[in-house]
């Protein structure tokens, strides 16, 4: 059974769903399966790494509003960043929404060391998840969900990444074979 949205975050889902290709977005089974997440676990501070048009960061959105979080998300290009916004004041959910743009590294270098996530969606530039995991780390709370897409279909970009969740004794991980493949971690 899928999610229920509102009329207005449907219709953009289904219309962002029609360039998914062109904008790299997760399938909508990933998406799906984050609201799920934040919901189970009652996340309340989320950082998305790769916006893109904002369609995974709408069913992270949503989710959080629901929760009582708040979602930081960043994209490099800033044109897709424009589209996203968009898409997050259309459905509503922009007050939830911190974006910000740049290298993903630089902007996770530049946190206060007093931000901390309970979740993480990684779906970026996929030479850097290791970079990414090793730059989050300091920023995660305990018990802490870091979910990343592409770990399938990418196998070979993301194999130091997938070593260095596997070697680090904080995290339990798996790795679902959705459309892609995600690798969830959960931190001990």
């Amino acid at each position: 059974m899928d999610i229920l949205m509102d009329d207005v975050t449907s219709e953009t889902l289904a219309e962002l769903e029609k360039t998914q290709k062109d904008f790299w977005n997760i399938p909508r089974k990933t998406g799906v399966l984050l609201n799920m997440f934040i919901k189970m676990m009652g996340a309340k501070n989320a950082l998305e790494i790769g916006t893109s048009n904002g369609y995974s960061g709408l069913w992270l959105a949503k989710a959080l509003k629901e929760t009582g979080g708040r979602l930081t998300t960043i994209e490099y290009y800033d044109k897709r960043q424009s589209v996203a916004i968009e898409n997050f004041k259309k459905c509503g959910v922009i007050d939830v929404v911190r974006p910000l743009q740049g290298s993903a590294c630089e902007v996770i270098e530049a946190f206060d060391e007093s931000e901390k996530f309970d979740f993480v969606f990684i779906d970026a530039n996929k030479r850097e998840y290791v970079k990414y995991f090793e730059l989050i780390k300091p920023h995660l709370t305990p018990k802490a969900m870091i979910v990343a897409d592409n770990i399938i279909s990418h196998a070979e970009k993301v194999q130091t990444f997938i070593d260095a969740v596997d070697a680090d004794e904080d995290f339990q991980y798996a790795i679902v074979e959705l459309p892609g493949g995600i690798l969830t971690a959960y931190r001990n």
